[in-house]
């Protein structure tokens, strides 16, 4: 018998209902919060992945040549598709653009707890305002989006850094460019790296001054409050030239906090100077939605990324956005019992008493359905003790009867499969009489 993949996933009808209930919060989140949804191909050139995360990217793809002779990939992530659509059509689309969609996405990675091959993605992106408020309407869909499924200030937190901020206080410590994302991914694995692998991996950009650097980014790191992040870097980046950034950087860090807060997330915030995220796209803001429970994860991520339109042949648009992975967070409700029980069971079941009545009972299954009812009856002639028992398992609420007595007088009886109340109801008001008792 043939299995799946390695990393793919069949989905049964209760894991496609668990699923689907991950794709309703997300959607409806994005919705509410004035995103427009949209899609793109699974399949796009393979040049477009190398052209925004590099060559080193390809042992990660699902990427072969097509009968064409293009050199073709499986999409490992939406944001590349993404920002390829957006400048297509950047001219014609009103600012700012507010986009969302829910995707699979491919990589070819060792399947472990959390990643799979095959995986689904929720992505909130703002185009065209280069300004925090952007920012913080993304961060606060996310925060909105976990709130919903039921995670609270005890489950997750959202750790932000600023990716700019680090610029400057690298620049200021005389580094070019090069060495500044050397040293910036450096910092990103922080917390996965030995203190003493660490410091020989930075000695080639600091020397001698390596320790002190390490005890600085220590005291970085661990700042919680915005007006000891002012004063650390008022403190530390004196450089005449870069004042107004730092200014700038600073006056972006209150404007998003304050609206964050004004929203009431103020709860789900931290400062965490030790988000650098290690994609070297990234040019503003980054956060990280993390488990402070359980297996201490990330659960989603993004942040800005104002130039990845322009290099991959689009204008100059600023844009910020995040990405939550259905794996993890369907792991992660679980482990806290908050996925629901689903029971797929239809809203009534019909009993047909005899083939006499079969084409009545169907004309009014055909009306139920077009009224917006979940309508289940026996495929095959089966007695009638059997259908009860049929409708009793099926976890419908109504069994709507047509026996033959019934039928001449053109009614059906409606039970209650709860209570065992019936009533008799006709052929033409049977939809509005579910209706009307559903509502009771």
């Amino acid at each position: 018998m043939f299995k799946t993949l390695p990393g793919f996933r069949d989905f049964y009808p209760e894991e496609c209902s668990l699923r689907n209930h991950l794709f309703r919060i997300w959607r409806k989140t994005a919705q509410s919060f004035s995103f427009k949804e949209y899609d793109g191909p699974i399949l796009e050139p393979l040049e477009l992945f190398k052209q925004k995360s590099g060559d080193e990217i390809v042992s990660q793809l699902f990427s072969f040549e097509d009968q064409g002779g293009r050199a073709v990939a499986l999409r490992p992530e939406m944001t590349p598709s993404l920002a390829r659509m957006i400048g297509a059509k950047a001219n014609a689309l009103r600012r700012p653009i507010k986009w969302f969609c829910i995707e699979e996405n491919f990589r070819y990675e060792r399947k472990q707890k959390g990643r799979l091959r095959s995986f689904y993605q929720f992505n909130a992106d703002i185009f065209g305002e280069p300004g925090p408020g952007a920012d913080a309407e993304v961060i606060g869909t996310l925060i909105h989006s976990l709130s919903v499924m039921g995670l609270t200030e005890q489950d997750f937190v959202i750790r932000i850094s600023d990716r700019h901020l680090w610029v400057l206080y690298l620049k200021s410590l005389g580094l070019d460019e090069s060495s500044i994302f050397g040293v910036l991914g450096l910092v990103d694995k922080l917390e996965r790296m030995p203190r003493e692998v660490l410091l020989e991996k930075l000695t080639p950009y600091f020397h001698d001054a390596a320790e002190d650097f390490l005890i600085k980014v220590d005291t970085l790191t661990n700042i919680r409050e915005l007006s000891d992040l002012v004063t650390f870097f008022k403190a530390h980046v004196s450089d005449a030239g870069l004042s107004a950034a730092l200014a700038d950087r600073l006056d972006a860090w209150n404007s998003l906090i304050h609206r964050l807060k004004a929203m009431g997330m103020g709860g789900f915030l931290r400062i965490d100077l030790g988000i650098v995220r290690g994609l070297a796209y990234y040019t503003g803001f980054v956060f990280e939605a993390f488990d402070i429970q359980g297996e201490h994860r990330a659960i989603a991520g993004g942040g800005r990324y104002d130039h990845l339109v322009k290099k991959l042949g689009g204008p100059d648009l600023p844009a910020v956005g995040f990405a939550m992975g259905d794996v993890v967070i369907k792991d992660l409700l679980s482990e806290k019992g908050l996925l629901p029980n689903y029971v797929q069971a239809p809203d009534v079941y019909v009993v047909i008493g005899s083939d006499e009545v079969l084409q009545a009972a169907l004309g009014q299954v055909q009306s139920l359905r077009l009224a917006g009812f979940a309508v289940e009856y026996p495929i095959r002639t089966i007695g009638f003790g059997k259908q009860f028992k049929a409708a009793n398992e099926s976890g419908a609420r109504w069994a709507a009867i047509f026996g033959e007595d019934e039928h001449a007088r053109g009614a059906a009886k409606l039970k209650n499969l709860t209570t065992g109340e019936e009533v008799e109801v006709s052929f033409g008001r049977l939809a509005e009489s579910l209706l009307d008792l559903d509502q009771q």
